[in-house]
This record gives C-alpha cells, sequence and structure tokens, in this order.
C-alpha cells in the first residue's frame, strides 16, 4: 500500500531572506541578556569542578510560535558540543534557565542556541481548537506531515517508529488520529528530531574556566620556614619545618605556604627591623631572590636540597596537604639574570642598577625586571620556565607577589600557558592595590585574591563588601582568600584588641569566605608592632625566630574546632550562599550559609567588640530556612555543642569579648531531626 505520507504537504522552514537580512543585528529569535558573562564575553567565569553552570537568557520571536532553547557545552580543546535544554522561567518576560554538571578540571565553553519548534507550535495551535470543538482535519494533514519530514531526519530505530505512526494515521479514524499526533510520547520523540536548518546560536562563545575544589575551599597556613627551629640564630631545614605537619594537620589546615625558598643576595642586604647594616650572619629579606648560588629555580642552601624540598612536599602530601609556593618576579642585585640578561632591567644615568621603591618605602636589596625590555619574549618564557620548574618538583599552588606591578596581558599569558598542561595549578594574587586592578586580574586567570576583608572591622563595612562579593558580578569571576594579616600587615584592630580580636578576626576569615589564611603567630595572638605602623616589631622578615608554639594565650583550640566545623559543614565550604541578618546591636555581625537543599544550615553571630560583651535580639531568617512562624527548630552551637530549642524569628543572646565572643549555629528543623543518629 503506498503510504499515505507521499501526499502530504512538505513544511519549509521558517525563514528571512539573507538578501534582505544582510548588515542587519537582529535576528528572528533574539537571545539576549545572557548571564553569567563577564565584560561581554572576554573573559572567563570561574566554577569547580562538580559545580552546576546555571545560565539564563532572555529568548523570544515574533509570534506565538513555540521555542526549543538549547544550552550547550564543550572543552576548550574539543569541537563536539554537550547540550541540555533550558526551561522558561517566566514566559511574560521570556527569561530561561538551563543548568549542565562542569565534571572536569578544564577550560569549557558555552552558548546558546534556539529554533522555532514547529512540532509543538502545531500542538499548541490544535489543542487549544479542540478544547474550542474546532474540526482540526487539515491540521492534522498538517501535523501528520511534521512527523514525515522529522522521519526523513531521524535514525534507523527512529524512522520505524515515525513511518509506523503515518502508517497507522492511515487506517485510524478521526479522534484516534487526534489522540496519537497529541500524544505525550510523539512529542518526545519529535523534540529529538527537530529541523535546526534556521537555528539562531548566540552571538558569543563564552568561557568558563573549572578549577579543582581546593580554589574555592581550603585553609592556608602560611610559615616563615626559617622561622620553625628551636634554635636562636640558627636557620630552620626543611626537616624542622617537616616536624611541624602533624601539628599544623591537627589544626586542620590543607595548604602549607612558603615564603619565597630561593637563594638571598649579600649586596644591600637588610639587617634586623629592616636596617640597612646587616651583619655576615643575618639572614636578609627572602623577597631579595637571587645570589652566586642561583635565582628563582634554586633553593636556599640552609633549607637543605632539592632532593629534601621533595620530601618535604611528599610529607605535606601524607599529611592531606599540600605545599604553595610565594612567587616573587624581583631579584636582589647579585641575582644570575642581572650578569647574563642586563637588559631585563633598568639602570640609573650613573651606571648603577635601579633598585625598587614605594614612597616613602625604599627596598635597596631588590631590583625589579623590566617587562617592557626589547626582549619580552626571552623574560616572560624564563619567568615561565621559573614557574614550570617549581611544578615539576609538585608545587601546584603560587601565591604572587605584588602582581599589579606587572602587565596584565603578561599575566594573562603565564598563567594561560600553565594552565595548557596544568589545569590544577592554583594562583593567588596579593595584589593589596585599586579595585578595577585586583579585579583585572581575576579577570586574566587569577584563582584567587587578596582582598580589602584585612581591613574591614565594623558591622556596615563587613556586611556592605562581603555583599559585594559574593552577590555582585564579581563573585562570577573572584574567590577573595581571607588573611587577617601578612608578614608585612598587622592591622591595628589586632594590634590594640588582644586575644579577642584575634579569635574575632579569624572566626570572620574562616566563616565568611570558603577559603581563608594565617600567618603564623596568629595563632599565638603576636601582635607587638612598631610605634604607628602596621608592622610587626622585630619581623622575621629581617631576621630568625624562635616561637614557643604552645604559649599562652594561644587560640590553636578555637582554630582546630572551627577548622572542623568547616570540614563538617558543606555550607561553611561555599562562598556565594553568604546571607547578611539582622541584629539589634550594630557591634554583632549575623550571617549565615546554606546548602541549595537546606541539608545543612549554619548561623554565625560574632561580637566585633575585642573590650566590651553586648546582648543583642537576633532574627533568625526563618524565610531562607524553610521554617513557618511558630515551628519549632534545635540550634546547635558547633564550638561547645550546646543545644536549644527554639520557635519563631526573633532570639535574644549574649556575646562576651572572651571565650564565648561568637556562635556558629547548625539549624535542625524539628520534624526533621533524626534523634538516634551519632551526628545529632
Amino acid at each position: 500500500m503506498k503510504k499515505a505520507a507521499s501526499t502530504l504537504p512538505h513544511h519549509h522552514a521558517q525563514t528571512v531572506s539573507s538578501t534582505l537580512t544582510a548588515g542587519l543585528r537582529s535576528r528572528p529569535i533574539v537571545i539576549t541578556s545572557v548571564t553569567p558573562e563577564v565584560d561581554g564575553g572576554r573573559y572567563a567565569i570561574k566554577r569547580e569542578v562538580g559545580d552546576e553552570l546555571v545560565v539564563h537568557a532572555d529568548v523570544f520571536k515574533d509570534g506565538h510560535d513555540k521555542l526549543s532553547v538549547m544550552l550547550m557545552l564543550r572543552r576548550r580543546d574539543e569541537t563536539a558540543w554537550q547540550e541540555v535544554p533550558m526551561s522558561c522561567i517566566n514566559a511574560g518576560l521570556d527569561r530561561w534557565r538551563g543548568q549542565i554538571t562542569l565534571t572536569e578540571n578544564t577550560a569549557y565553553f558555552y552558548t546558546i542556541e534556539a529554533w522555532t519548534d514547529v512540532f509543538e507550535s502545531w500542538r499548541d495551535e490544535v489543542g487549544k481548537k479542540l478544547g474550542a470543538g474546532v474540526d482540526v482535519t487539515l491540521e492534522l494533514i498538517e501535523g501528520a506531515g511534521l512527523v514525515e519530514e522529522a522521519a526523513g531526519r531521524a535514525d534507523a530505530a527512529e524512522k520505524q517508529y515515525f513511518d509506523d505512526v503515518i502508517e497507522r494515521l492511515a487506517t485510524i479514524d478521526y479522534a484516534a488520529r487526534c489522540t496519537l499526533l497529541m500524544s505525550a510520547e510523539l512529542s518526545q520523540r519529535m523534540a529529538r528530531w527537530p529541523d535546526r536548518g534556521t537555528a539562531s546560536r548566540y552571538d558569543l562563545e563564552l568561557e568558563v574556566f573549572v578549577d579543582r575544589v581546593a580554589a574555592r575551599y581550603a585553609a592556608w597556613y602560611e610559615m616563615f620556614h626559617r622561622s620553625q627551629g628551636t634554635v636562636p640564630g640558627r636557620p630552620a631545614t626543611l626537616k624542622d619545618c617537616e616536624r611541624r605537619l602533624p601539628e599544623i594537620r591537627d589544626l586542620g589546615f590543607d595548604v602549607i605556604y612558603f615564603v619565597p625558598v630561593h637563594p638571598i643576595g649579600r649586596s644591600h642586604r637588610k639587617g634586623p627591623d629592616n636596617t640597612l647594616n646587616a651583619g655576615p650572619n643575618d639572614p636578609g629579606s627572602p623577597y631579595a631572590i637571587g645570589s652566586e648560588e642561583g635565582g628563582h629555580m634554586a633553593l636556599h642552601k640552609d633549607l637543605g636540597t632539592l632532593d629534601d624540598f621533595r620530601h618535604f612536599v611528599a610529607a605535606a602530601a601524607s599529611h592531606g596537604m599540600e605545599v604553595a609556593l610565594d612567587f616573587a618576579i624581583q631579584c636582589s642585585p647579585d641575582h644570575p639574570w642581572i650578569k647574563d640578561h642586563p637588559d631585563w632591567f633598568k639602570f640609573r644615568p650613573d651606571g648603577t642598577i635601579k633598585y625598587a621603591e614605594n614612597p616613602p618605602k625604599k627596598y635597596q636589596d631588590i631590583v625589579n625586571v623590566d617587562f617592557y625590555t626589547v626582549d619580552q619574549e626571552g623574560l616572560w618564557k624564563e619567568i615561565l620556565r621559573s614557574v614550570l620548574f617549581w611544578v615539576d618538583l609538585g608545587v601546584k599552588i603560587f601565591r604572587v607577589d605584588n602582581p599589579h606591578t606587572k602587565p596584565v596581558p603578561f599575566w594573562e599569558w603565564l598563567i594561560r600557558e600553565v594552565r595548557a598542561d596544568h589545569p590544577d595549578v592554583i594562583f593567588l594574587a596579593e595584589a593589596f592595590t585599586r579595585p578595577p586592578m585586583m579585579r583585572m586580574l581575576a579577570k586574566v586567570g587569577y584563582s584567587q585574591s587578596y582582598s580589602y576583608f584585612t581591613w574591614r572591622n565594623f558591622k556596615h563595612e563587613i556586611a556592605e563588601y562581603l555583599t559585594e562579593l559574593t552577590q555582585s558580578p564579581v563573585a562570577e569571576y573572584m574567590r577573595p582568600n581571607f588573611f587577617p594579616t601578612t608578614p608585612d600587615i598587622l592591622p591595628e584592630f589586632l594590634q590594640h584588641g588582644g586575644r579577642p580580636a584575634f579569635a574575632t578576626r579569624f572566626v570572620l576569615a574562616a566563616t565568611l569566605s570558603s577559603v581563608y589564611g594565617i600567618y603564623n603567630g596568629y595563632e599565638l595572638c603576636e601582635n607587638a608592632a612598631v610605634p604607628g605602623k602596621e608592622e610587626y616589631l622585630h619581623s622575621e622578615k629581617y631576621d630568625y625566630k624562635v616561637w614557643d608554639w604552645d604559649r599562652p594565650g594561644n587560640i590553636k583550640a578555637l582554630i582546630a574546632t572551627v577548622n572542623r566545623i568547616r570540614r563538617e559543614n558543606k555550607a561553611l565550604q561555599e562562598l556565594t550562599n553568604l546571607r547578611f541578618y539582622r541584629t539589634s546591636d550594630h557591634n554583632i555581625l549575623f550571617y549565615g550559609k546554606m546548602t541549595p537543599d537546606r541539608s545543612n544550615m549554619i548561623l554565625i553571630a560574632v561580637n566585633l567588640d575585642p573590650y566590651d560583651s553586648h546582648g543583642t535580639d537576633l532574627e533568625v531568617p526563618l524565610w531562607d530556612l524553610g521554617l513557618s512562624d511558630h515551628e519549632d527548630y534545635i540550634v546547635e552551637d558547633l564550638i561547645t555543642g550546646n543545644r536549644h530549642l527554639w520557635s519563631g524569628a526573633w532570639h535574644h543572646w549574649h556575646l562576651g569579648p572572651d571565650n564565648n565572643q561568637t556562635m556558629i549555629l547548625r539549624v535542625l528543623p524539628w520534624h526533621h531531626v533524626d534523634f538516634e543518629s551519632p551526628s545529632f
């Protein structure tokens, strides 16, 4: 029997003459207002392995046709696209949403493609007519034609199904034809074989770089390696550093961050307290890199050998930690580069090399390379070679010193080159600089950024700044790594606030951000400062130190507890889920984090005043927690282990400046509590 399909009309794709539309910017299907997108797609957004990439866009066309909209994803080094359908979440605003899981530590491109769904448009029209009692005999012929066209696009198995549908349509009555052509099964199969010949694709292929999770969630311990020993006046070795690993592991840290480990120059070496009269046994600043022993690809002989370094990296790994290196592109006047490549540096009219300055500060022991030298290619490749040297030794994290004083294109190139073969390498930008430059460094590839957290001490400024970092477009590409202090910075708040200030700033750093770090000595509440300056007195940058790591007044127990809480609560391992809530006292900061499914809900209250106790009313965000106004719930203080039964939004709490200036609460709806669970 001759198939009825041979007599069915052919449906031409809806298109507009290319001659008429040449030079026009609009298209029949409009795709616009795509998010996330950084600077019109010029730079990549950032995510981590396992994240869902959620994309929104306005997609629409003239008339009432139904659209199919697809989110497309491919690895940068591949051509094949993965596709997932997008859903219309606001028909009145033509807003669509799609999401796809990012499974690999690599760079991806994503875009959107949309086309007229002719069959669903047909079904919509026919459904309305059937509902109004209108005869659709002719429409059924049109629908059968659409099925025939799909058969021509389908694979063998699906073609057979469509052919069978056409055969059946020729033998069944009107009501049965309506039922068959309007069936959900046929609709689903037709959706798999659309006509995309006139589809519109978004103009841009947007990039997302997917880091490993350590780029978002980690706890850093900055170790001044030569001060890890026990003998005054003698430098510590890598073996001394290795002996401290179990203690640092038990404190809950997973990254050991070393200041520069390279040979230190002799010329203009700084003495104790940054003086200019260094003695023969003074160690000098580790940032004055390079001597006759070598430069950026050499290890200071006091620390040991490269084999010792490899052993340290392996030992750290055995304790669940990895090693980060401070990478400073600067030299002492004795660096081998100056002799081998003098054109990489600037010299003054009298023939002397120009040392580094940041008036009124002078760094006579340091000279900077000239990134605008005529031999840019040679300089850039040598710096890349230096980074890869340490990558080959097992280092996958670099904290980069003063990146804002080097050209932005250099960083974009360097990071891209390193990640081409080592996508797991993480770069932290130590750039306490102007906001546009700080953001630009993040855009061109830095995984993490220092921030202004170090100087945000009070409720309004903390909430305002953290809302910007976590809820504005900045959050698409910039991850803040919160350090309360650094070897160069001892803020006045910590100088004068004592132990309560150290505890407060630690809890803020560890819970506001998902990645944070402390500089060794912070756990001891070390706050001896140069009068009138934000600098440590008798800094170990210029001298050897021996620390009593258990000296009275330390906050090691608090650090270990909070790091354990971070590990056990997934909500604290995220950044952009931070929200601030109301209190009646401006000294009490109240905020929370929760997982999307509300399986882990954390609220934190911190007394920002290091001198006095404060009682406050806290407004528990029932609307965020999914609780009704009069529903009972349990709050468990994860620091003390105490539990309380609450109901309603407002609760009074008292926070002091001593051992109870912070609380971290886990919220458990009463009807969800498993009282037999060991975790309760």
